[in-house]
């Protein structure tokens, strides 16, 4: 069975730093194309980082430069680093897997990233 277990959202200041964190387990990692997603209310869920098995990186315009996303295939985890975060940063952040080549889709739970002023 699939899963993602996303850990690392929480409150934190204009222009302060949060890392988030997503595990995956029952799928080979390393055959996995794994991502971020944010979705605030009222909105539909927009890509924000995607890593592919290869290490290539692709970002929303609105975050490249301060978020970097990154994987660790020996601890089946990815990573969002978001540095110098914005008032249109909040939002619920889900990880999102896609497994190569079958192309099936997961997605977590969902961590809650508010930005104060």
């Amino acid at each position: 069975q699939v899963r993602l277990l996303e850990s690392g959202g929480g409150l934190v200041q204009a222009g302060g730093s949060l890392r988030l964190s997503c595990t995956l387990s029952g799928s080979r990692f390393r055959l996995n194309r794994m991502g971020w997603y944010r979705q605030v209310p009222g909105k539909e869920r927009e890509m924000v980082a995607i890593i592919n098995t290869g290490n290539n990186e692709n970002y929303a315009d609105s975050v490249k430069g301060r978020f970097t996303i990154s994987r660790d295939n020996r601890e089946n985890t990815v990573y969002l680093q978001m540095n110098n975060l914005k008032h249109e940063d909040p939002g619920v952040y889900y990880c999102y897997r896609q497994s190569i080549p079958e192309r099936h889709e997961y997605w977590g739970q969902g961590t809650q990233v508010t930005v104060s002023s």
